[in-house]
Parts: C-alpha cells; structure tokens; sequence
C-alpha cells in the first residue's frame, strides 16, 4: 500500500488501484507534499543568503523552513502508522514499504540539518 497507488500481487499478475480517498490519507499526501516544498525552499534560500547574507550572520530562516519540513514528514509518518489498518488490513504478507522507513529517516535528518543551518555562521 502505497499514498498514491494501493499495488497487490496475488498469483495473478501484478496490479495497481488508485488509493481511496480518506481524509487522512489526503493530509498525509498533502503534508509529504509541503515536506518537499519546504525542503526546496530551504535549499533556494540557503543559496541565496550564501550571497547577500553579511559575514557573520546565522542562516534562519534557511534552517526554519528545513525544521518545518522535517516536522512535516514526521506528522505525516505518524499520521500513516497510526491509521494505515483502516486503509489496508493486516495479513500476513503485509509490510511496510521502503519509502516508509525512509520517511522515518528523513525527518530526524531534516531536523538535524535544520538546527545546523540556524547555528551555522556565514564565512568570508
């Protein structure tokens, strides 16, 4: 089970429907959507207080909008694990996928690189 594509594969060939629509299923797309929007605006700003920040200054609100993303996907993490039974029963062949155990590695790496950009100080 997947946030856009629910894929089986029975003895028969394999197959893919499109997920249901539950609420939170949409708040999960929707905040992994903002995660990767804040990442990139993050990245954009970075480069440009690389340029116009003074030297000294602290990279803020490059490191704000990183910390926002990674409570994003940590929210939308939490939100799957904690309704994904609603969604797709339980059987025994059931797992969880790759992408799901990358979300839970990608937020505390987004929150770490969020407080290193707000202590980091800018160089000449």
């Amino acid at each position: 089970a997947d946030l856009w594509l629910n894929c089986t594969i029975p003895m028969s060939p394999f197959r893919c429907t499109i997920s249901s629509t539950n609420e939170w299923l949409q708040s999960v797309q929707a905040l992994m959507i903002l995660s990767v929007i804040f990442s990139v605006k993050s990245l954009f700003l970075f480069f440009c207080q690389l340029f116009t920040l003074t030297k000294g200054g602290r990279f803020y609100l490059t490191g704000i909008f990183q910390i926002l993303a990674g409570l994003c996907v940590m929210s939308a993490a939490a939100i799957f694990t904690v309704r994904h039974t609603e969604w797709h029963p339980t059987s025994d062949n059931a797992s969880f996928g790759f992408a799901y155990i990358l979300s839970w590695v990608a937020f505390p790496l987004a929150i770490l690189s969020g407080v290193i950009y707000v202590i980091l100080r800018k160089r000449e």
